[in-house]
């Protein structure tokens, strides 16, 4: 049984805002396969190579951002009790802005074209300025913030960092402005967006989520209250000693120290997870579980990578341990995380909804389906093997570009088809019960 005595349903936006944020970010994943089948090997040469850079902006801003700031819209009124300002206009505005302004950054990137680039900045900019400013206002009005709350506000302020330096990057690269420094500044920006905005937001939300959905026991008091802040102000520092570091190389070393320090604190909450995933009262292995534990073992090995590359430089002659560590970090610890969520908060949201709408209308002769009947395991459990297959087989496309890039994109192309088909029949379940409620209503009324 769901804990949901803490929510706040009742001020959940209309579940049209999110929905059409989950509806497509599969598109975005499966247009990013689709560039891996066009380009092949080429993608995976270098890290900076365009075809590279528009590849991993589908996946972190298509996909990722998009998933992530719908979740947020519809579950910060829940899990805070604090409604988005204006909610319905900011979801019609951001959804598009970020989608478009995405797809004119990739468009860019590709084409080499300096009138996309200064678009997808106009339409980014104009998308994060106003959902920054609409959830953090949000996030400022609650009154007593728990470590979930506390989590979104780090992330947040973690995305505007990262939203600040990549406008930056991308300005210079349209020919706005001068772009100095640009290897310190896209690594500022890749830290930040993935140990930042994406790691606080889902360590932030696990605290409530994962105690919830999978029935675990709590998390320790002290993550919940020091961790995301440790970590957002480890950040800081990080920041300040690797720029540092450009002009005096005596600071290196304390920003690579504090850098394992802030990872030592991201095992410890995957390790933390895993301790009460084996602790939840159900035993039940579901879909969301086997996504959660590839994501959360990939932390670990993650870390493994970056650190076998600082101690052993030599070894990327054979292999480019840079574009392996963004492989592992997006398609192994990210995307598995996000997509297991999706698996909870889309059935959820769908079930929560209909139920408020049943007793408002009072007509019980309708049958609300439950999360199961809304999202079964067979249809997502094969999405998931798929996965894992062309996680495996992209992680792999590095070593062997040559021969593997291309049969990765196909399995990764799968796998985002098949999660965007899965959330879209959730999504026509939901309409049919709610037509079905509507009729229910109006023959109430008649009779």
């Amino acid at each position: 049984m769901l804990n949901t005595a803490n929510l706040s349903l009742e001020q959940a936006p209309p579940i049209s805002i999110p929905f059409r944020f989950f509806l497509t970010a599969p598109l975005f994943g499966l247009a990013a396969a689709m560039l891996l089948i066009w380009y092949g090997p080429e993608v995976m040469t270098s890290r900076w190579s365009p075809q590279a850079l528009a590849l991993t902006h589908l996946i972190t801003l298509g996909f990722l951002a998009l998933v992530m700031c719908g979740a947020l819209l519809q579950m910060l009124p829940v899990l805070a009790g604090v409604p988005v300002p204006q909610v319905v206009l900011v979801g019609n505005l951001v959804h598009p802005l970020l989608s478009v302004g995405t797809l004119g950054l990739v468009i860019g990137f590709l084409l080499g074209s300096l009138q996309w680039l200064k678009f997808a900045v106009i339409a980014l900019g104009a998308g994060f300025v106003i959902y920054i400013l609409a959830v953090g206002v949000a996030l400022w009005r609650v009154k007593q913030p728990n470590p979930t709350v506390t989590g979104m506000r780090m992330a947040l302020m973690a995305l505007g960092v990262t939203v600040l330096i990549g406008l930056t990057l991308a300005s210079g690269l349209s020919g706005w402005g001068t772009l100095n420094y640009p290897f310190l500044y896209t690594n500022v920006h890749l830290v930040w967006g993935m140990l930042g905005w994406v790691a606080l937001l889902l360590i932030g939300v696990s605290f409530q989520v994962v105690p919830m959905f999978q029935v675990t026991p709590e998390y320790p008091g002290w993550m919940r209250n020091l961790l995301p802040r440790s970590l957002l102000l480890g950040l800081a520092i990080w920041t300040t000693l690797y720029v540092t570091a450009f002009i005096d190389r005596t600071t290196l070393f304390w920003s690579f120290a504090c850098l394992i320090i802030m990872l030592v604190g991201y095992i410890a909450f995957a390790v933390t997870t895993l301790m009460l995933q084996q602790k939840r009262r159900r035993k039940i292995t579901d879909v969301t579980l086997l996504f959660w534990r590839v994501g959360i073992v990939a932390i670990p090995l993650s870390f493994m990578v970056w650190a076998i590359g600082r101690m052993f430089p030599k070894i990327t002659v054979f292999v480019d341990l840079d574009m392996l560590l963004g492989v592992s970090m997006i398609f192994g610890v990210a995307i598995p995380l996000l997509n297991g969520m999706l698996y909870k908060i889309v059935p959820f949201l769908s079930w929560f909804h209909l139920q408020n709408r049943q007793l408002a209308m009072m007509c019980m002769s309708v049958q609300i389906p439950n999360m199961k009947q809304f999202m079964p395991d067979a249809p997502a459990i094969r999405q998931f093997w798929i996965y894992l297959a062309a996680l495996v087989f992209t992680l792999a496309a590095v070593v062997v570009p040559d021969w593997l890039a291309r049969p990765a994109a196909v399995l990764l192309a799968v796998s985002f088809g098949m999660l965007g088909y899965n959330l879209l029949q959730v999504v026509l379940r939901f309409r049919e019960v709610s037509s079905e409620l509507d009729q229910a209503a109006t023959s109430n009324q008649d009779g």
